[in-house]
């Protein structure tokens, strides 16, 4: 018990130090979930400098905000949320849309195992990369996030029907994309 109580009072301390714009707390955090966010950064993003410039973006909106994260939740998750929205941001800012409707779609299957369960997580990722960035962004927002279609057609100003297919598009690609890896 003494050591849950030790961990959030230095929580605490370091959260109010980074709103009081301590240098060494905002140091301090930003080393200690740089790691895991730049992995949430790197699945929106076409390559490392983008994720780069989308996470130290994440982290100012971070440090302005801190004075609103809520003691007693999950920091790690709250950082992570801002990031999500940070890397979708950065999506509506420099992407062209290019989308089309699930009518549009033609639905393929096979009876093959999958390409995801020959690639390792760093192919993948790659894979991920290589998708057009609505693409990728709706297949982050559904299958990483867990956001439903309604919600991600809100957050991308777009119809659910063009998420639906958008997710069934990048879901192709990516299979594509893996299954020419292991040729």
């Amino acid at each position: 018990m003494d050591i849950v109580l030790k961990l959030q009072n230095k929580e605490q301390t370091l959260i109010q130090a980074c709103i009081n714009k301590e240098r060494w707390a905002q140091k301090e955090l930003y080393e200690e979930f740089y790691g895991k966010m730049m992995g949430v950064c790197m699945r929106y993003a076409t390559n490392r400098e983008e994720a780069r410039d989308v996470l130290h973006e994440g982290f100012i909106k971070v440090f302005k905000n801190l004075h609103k994260y809520n003691p007693g939740t999950s920091l790690s998750a709250w950082i992570r949320r801002i990031m999500v929205n940070t890397s979708i941001d950065f999506y509506r800012k420099n992407s062209k849309r290019r989308t089309e409707d699930i009518d549009q779609v033609q639905h393929y299957s096979s009876n093959e195992p999958d390409a995801v369960s020959k690639v390792s997580e760093r192919e993948i990722l790659k894979a991920v990369q290589k998708l057009s960035p609505v693409y990728r962004t709706v297949f982050n927002l559904y299958a990483i996030e867990g956001f439903p279609h309604k919600e991600i057609a809100q957050k991308l100003g777009i119809t659910e029907s063009t998420s639906r297919s958008n997710l069934l598009k990048a879901r192709l690609k990516l299979q594509a994309l893996l299954e020419a890896r292991m040729k």
